[in-house]
């Protein structure tokens, strides 16, 4: 039997941006209950929370200044434990972001640290009276930062930083550190949260001549969080944030020694994102099928978590020079659009609001394998704002309905942490969820039908992958199934291209359509940007 999280909807959504319960001009943990009918309405099976710790806000949240208590425009941790009670009420599970490389420089931790060489928790952060360490580490921020390294003039010394300077690294050579994470996750899962995404854990520990970046002790610090998770607690996660190489993502996964997984439960498959993007564009499937035939099988217990969008840019470390080149040209032709090496824009504006290809996207996402992770307002086609600074523009109030603000905040216009998308082409006045709500043919009801086709379907949940033979280079076609019969066998088309595409069907095969239940064989015909699911 699978865990829960081998075929759940992930769906990624800010508390400051998804829905406004006291007219502050911030999302609320009150707000979000307020909204949970919408995503048990929806299909949603786990919600994911970006970080929700007190925090100075220097990068949303990442920037933890105490991991035991609530930032106060989101509410209380009774208001929160109010919250996990309606979610697991519903049925839904939910994770919370736990920020474990890093903390804030105005977390207590780091300001008793930096106030003299003597403190009791110097050694709870890196410290060096050189830069000339770790020097194999690359910057991550390079839009904003020059060094890993940052002077701290209380004691003339410089605090490792992989992050923004204002995210000084915790020190894992000190078991200290070490314990005192522990009690944090420990806090977390008696509270009643079913798990964590890990941020940036690759980054735990430094060694010299090494790049910083999945080193042993990292996977040793994992391994015992497993541990200790699984001994104590029943049914939760460990997503990770990794952007490696899926054959180099194994090892977070780990090895128990019968086939099953120690580490990471889930990893995000970062490489296979891009390649969506670049087949689409290309209309070639080549780059799809290559690092999809490149995933290694995972060990017993483990999945791949895959997404369209989330809150970040859309990264493109794992690609070459050249499709980056292409990539950037095609999705972010202006400076603005860029952040560091990726692409700082929403889904729908990506496609160019065009529906057909945002639903194209949503269905290789639904039934290619993997749990899928659906980022807030993609599923209605939302905007972005590149005008904003850093992913902010990313990060705009969710749009509910076509009154004030969206639906999202009844306070004044100026007072909301970020303008609501208004613009003609994805304003909310054209864009939100009652407007789709109502619309039987609408994007919304289009992916909230192909998630409810997949739930019904243990083909598309956990069937092996075997690509259609002959099939179009512009079109991605496959197979999901098991290879004892067909009852369970789904057959997925896809055409990335702008001109009509013709499929044959595997000799013999008579499938019905999942959602128009026509009965097809032989060749099908494909419009410009369509795709179908066969069952047979």
């Amino acid at each position: 039997m699978a865990n829960w999280y081998q075929n759940a909807i992930f769906y990624e959504l800010h508390v400051r941006a998804f829905n406004d319960s006291n007219g502050d001009g911030h999302g609320d943990l009150a707000g979000l209950r307020q909204k949970l009918d919408y995503l048990q309405w929806l299909g949603v099976d786990c919600i994911w929370l970006l970080p929700i710790n007190a925090s100075p806000l220097k990068d949303d949240g990442y920037d933890v200044a105490s991991y035991y208590t609530i930032h106060p425009t989101f509410g209380f941790l009774e208001e929160f434990k109010l919250l996990l009670e309606d979610v697991h009420a519903r049925g839904m599970k939910l994770i919370v972001d736990m920020v474990m490389n890093h903390t804030s420089d105005e977390h207590p931790w780091f300001i008793e640290s930096k106030r003299s060489k003597d403190s009791p928790l110097r050694d709870w952060y890196v410290w060096s009276d050189t830069t000339e360490k770790y020097k194999d580490a690359r910057i991550i921020f390079t839009d904003s930062e020059t060094s890993n390294w940052a002077y701290s003039a209380e004691t003339g010394e410089y605090y490792w930083h992989r992050f923004y300077s204002a995210q000084p690294d915790l020190n894992y050579d000190n078991p200290a550190v070490q314990q005192a994470m522990m009690d944090v996750v420990r806090f977390w899962l008696d509270m009643g949260v079913d798990g964590f995404r890990l941020d940036a854990i690759a980054n735990l520990y430094e060694r010299e001549g090494t790049t910083c970046e999945n080193l042993p002790e990292t996977h040793a610090f994992i391994k015992e969080m497993r541990r200790f998770v699984e001994a104590n607690y029943d049914d939760r996660v460990l997503l990770g944030e990794v952007n490696q190489w899926p054959r180099d993502l194994l090892a977070y996964f780990g090895d128990d020694g019968q086939g099953g997984s120690d580490e990471l439960h889930m990893c995000f498959h970062f490489p296979v994102m891009p390649r969506l993007y670049m087949g689409l564009a290309m209309a070639d499937n080549t780059s799809i099928i290559d690092i999809l035939n490149d995933t290694p099988t995972l060990p017993n217990g483990a999945q791949w978590a895959t997404f369209l969008r989330n809150h970040d840019e859309l990264s493109l470390e794992m690609v070459t020079k050249e499709e980056h080149a292409y990539m950037w040209s095609v999705y972010a032709p202006k400076p603005e659009m860029r952040f560091g090496l990726g692409v700082r824009r929403r889904l729908a504006p990506l496609l160019g609001g065009d529906v057909r290809k945002i639903a194209l996207m949503h269905s290789m996402l639904l039934t290619l394998p993997g749990t899928p992770v659906l980022y807030y307002g993609d599923e209605i086609g939302m905007g972005d704002n590149v005008k904003l600074p850093d992913r902010n523009g990313v990060r705009t109030p969710m749009q509910w309905n076509s009154e004030s603000n969206g639906g999202f905040s009844f306070a004044p216009a100026a007072k909301l942490y970020a303008p609501v998308i208004a613009d003609k082409k994805f304003g909310f006045a054209k864009i939100n969820v009652e407007a789709q709500q109502a619309d039987p043919d609408s994007l919304l009801n289009t992916v909230r039908g192909m998630i409810t086709a997949r739930k019904a379907n243990p083909a598309l949940q956990s069937g092996a992958l075997v690509w259609m033979a002959g099939a179009p280079k512009e079109t991605l076609c496959f197979t999901r199934g098991a290879d004892d019969g067909q009852q369970y066998t789904t057959h997925v088309l896809h055409n990335l291209s702008d001109q009509p595409q013709q499929v044959k069907l595997p000799d013999g095969l008579e499938a019905t359509d999942i959602f128009t239940t026509e009965r097809v064989s032989g060749e099908v015909t494909l419009a410009p940007y369509a795709w179908r699911w066969l069952r047979g």
